[in-house]
């Protein structure tokens, strides 16, 4: 890996005429640092080397097309997601829709007016900043989530599989891809309250007291308090997550007691998958349960714990959680 040298972003620019690099030099180089390659052979080494942050690439140049060279950087793992460019004399339709497909972000032709691929690259550029920016907060929720789990789940794999759980369950009653997608990423955050209580209770291999229950309840609260008010739906959702995944559908559950249709229908999600873990999990305090004792005790709190109707769908569907419980098991 290259040492930074600059704060600057990292192109490279492939043509086989310097002409057109050095149009390309004078458009980029005061916003860029830039690398060259005039051939598809050393694009491909440069690639490895410089890890560039996004590649203008011409399609017609001898050996190696812009094409191949773009099919391979797709084909990787390392370059599968850096952005290219094509900046081509191809004009034909069937040129660019070829391009695109092989995933190139955008499609630039000869003769180009240098401010708007200046403009192109920095549109792209923020594209892809942004999307990092989802990927570390979502990395982040999910590690606060699995720190929390760690206090007394020594593997922290509960929190992974109850994500996968409730996005299961959650398609199967006919939620969207994007809101099962933000309730995957929410759900890690659910125990997150579990910092603030003291590991003489938490941790305690019998039942609570009466005063030692009341305060290892309190987890649902401090967890929202810990997750705080955001405009963010995301943490909006994981933070009533936090304070209502123990709420019952026959209202006895809590903090707050609320009843069927008052509690927020991700929170009733959470709830089945979440009790159907850790009952087949291992804790300080129990032994993993048998499967069949798992499925009677669910059924037995159709209406009254769960959801009927979540309770229903996810009977149908013990396969495939099963399935979820083995890819992601504590061993």
């Amino acid at each position: 890996m290259p040492i930074p040298t600059t704060g600057k972003k990292t192109l490279l620019l492939v043509d086989d005429e310097p002409t057109n690099l050095q149009i390309l030099r004078h458009t980029l180089q005061a916003d860029y640092r830039l690398v060259f390659a005039k051939s598809g052979a050393a694009a491909l080494e440069l690639t490895k080397k410089e890890q560039p942050d996004l590649i203008l690439l011409d399609i017609m140049m001898p050996e190696m097309s812009g094409y191949e060279v773009c099919q391979q950087l797709k084909s990787q793992a390392d370059t599968k997601y850096t952005p290219i460019i094509f900046i081509t004399a191809l004009t034909e339709a069937s040129d660019e829709e070829k391009g695109l497909a092989l995933g190139a972000v955008d499609y630039i032709t000869k003769p180009f007016t240098p401010g708007i691929v200046k403009a192109r690259v920095g549109n792209h550029l923020s594209l892809v900043q942004a999307d990092e920016v989802k990927e570390s907060r979502l990395q982040i929720i999910r590690s606060l989530g699995m720190a929390a789990e760690y206090r007394d789940n020594e593997t922290g794999m509960h929190v992974v599989r109850i994500s996968h759980h409730a996005r299961r369950l959650a398609l199967q009653v006919g939620y969207s891809e994007e809101a099962a997608e933000e309730l995957f990423y929410a759900a890690p955050m659910h125990d997150v309250g579990k910092i603030g209580i003291p590991d003489t209770i938490l941790l305690k291999p019998s039942g609570f007291e009466p005063d030692e229950w009341a305060i290892m309840k309190t987890h649902t609260e401090i967890g929202a308090k810990i997750i705080g008010e955001h405009r963010s739906p995301l943490l909006k959702l994981a933070a009533s997550l936090s304070l209502c995944h123990h709420e019952k559908f026959n209202g006895t559950g809590y903090p707050q007691g609320l009843k069927g249709n008052e509690i927020p229908h991700q929170a009733r999600i959470l709830s089945l998958v979440d009790v159907f873990d850790a009952l087949l999990s291992t804790r300080p305090y129990k032994k993993p349960w048998p499967l069949d004792e798992v499925l009677a005790l669910i059924k037995k709190e159709k209406g009254e714990h769960f959801d009927p109707e979540l309770v229903d769908a996810f009977l149908t569907d013990v396969p495939a959680h099963l399935d979820i419980q083995k890819q992601w098991s504590d061993k």
